[in-house]
């Protein structure tokens, strides 16, 4: 066996036992391999035999490569399922993962843009484009982001048999999920518009959004697209395709949408992810306050 072997198992058991997201996979398989590199382990029994003195001493030269608290947190998550699933490969009647206590990680709220940013953005990218039809691809993804709450891996997974888009659309996110979520008019309209300029047969199982050369658009020309307009704009680095989500779910909750119906629209496993919103819209508040009131910056 080779680590290789090892790999190519765990990569079979995430994607098909545990469901998990393309880019979750990729980076609990990074994960694994640094482990299994670091350690010259070709063989599932070494693996199981990693205890956590071994794990804390490569998270520690992991953290002198300058990974954060954040990512060593996530980092040392992947291990512990990797370890356990090697236990459980090895035939380890005990198959529990080495007991390691993470980073202390200080979650923050997200940080979503005003209705009128994401518009300029949208427009801004689209306007930026070299061509025509990329700068209305750019504009139609974001706003799908900002107007409907999906996760960007969403709408880059719809395909041409998704159009044309109607007044909701079925969408499968994290676990392969399936939810129904909102389609603005201004997003049809967008989506529309994209469809009919792009250079390459949108049809069936087809990637909805190419890439330049046709090929299935990457998150990562979307990110660059949204920096360059945020820079522009003078919006602040947390001016993400992602703050677009948090967007939707912030005005959403701020106009009056409950908890449980807004755990549905954003494809949450659990309610406790979707009450972070009730702090974000608490905040809102707070910064209109002190910014609006005649008597708020005074003593």
């Amino acid at each position: 066996m080779s680590a290789a072997d090892i790999l190519e198992t765990w990569r079979d058991y995430l994607t098909h036992g545990r469901r998990r997201s393309a880019h979750t996979v990729r980076a609990y398989l990074a994960c694994a391999n640094r482990l299994l590199q670091a350690n010259e382990i070709h063989e599932w029994d070494q693996a199981a035999r990693i205890e956590a003195h071994d794990l804390r001493r490569h998270l520690a030269a992991r953290r002198a490569e300058g990974l954060g608290n954040a990512s060593a947190a996530r980092e040392l998550s992947a291990l512990k399922n990797f370890i356990a699933f090697a236990r459980e490969q090895a035939g380890d009647p005990d198959p529990a993962a080495p007991r390691v206590r993470g980073p202390r990680v200080k979650k923050g709220l997200p940080r979503p843009v005003t209705p009128d940013d994401a518009a300029n953005v949208a427009d801004l990218v689209a306007g930026n484009a070299n061509e025509g039809w990329i700068g209305a691809r750019d504009r139609a993804v974001l706003l799908l982001l900002y107007g409907s709450g999906m996760r960007i891996a969403e709408a880059l997974s719809l395909k041409g048999s998704d159009v044309p888009l109607g007044d909701v659309l079925q969408v499968t996110g994290k676990g392969s999920k399936q939810r129904m979520v909102p389609i603005l008019p201004i997003t049809r309209q967008a989506v529309a518009q994209y469809v009919s300029k792009c250079p390459y047969p949108l049809a069936g199982s087809e990637p909805l959004f190419r890439g330049a050369k046709g090929g299935p658009l990457g998150q990562g020309m979307v990110q660059k697209a949204m920096a360059r307009a945020r820079q522009m704009l003078g919006l602040p680095d947390t001016a993400t395709p992602h703050a677009l989500r948090h967007s939707f779910a912030t005005h959403l909750l701020g106009a009056g949408a409950d908890l449980r119906s807004l755990q549905e629209l954003l494809g949450h496993a659990s309610l406790g992810s979707t009450q972070i919103y009730t702090k974000v819209d608490a905040a809102t508040l707070l910064e209109n306050y002190r910014n609006a009131h005649p008597r708020a910056k005074k003593g």
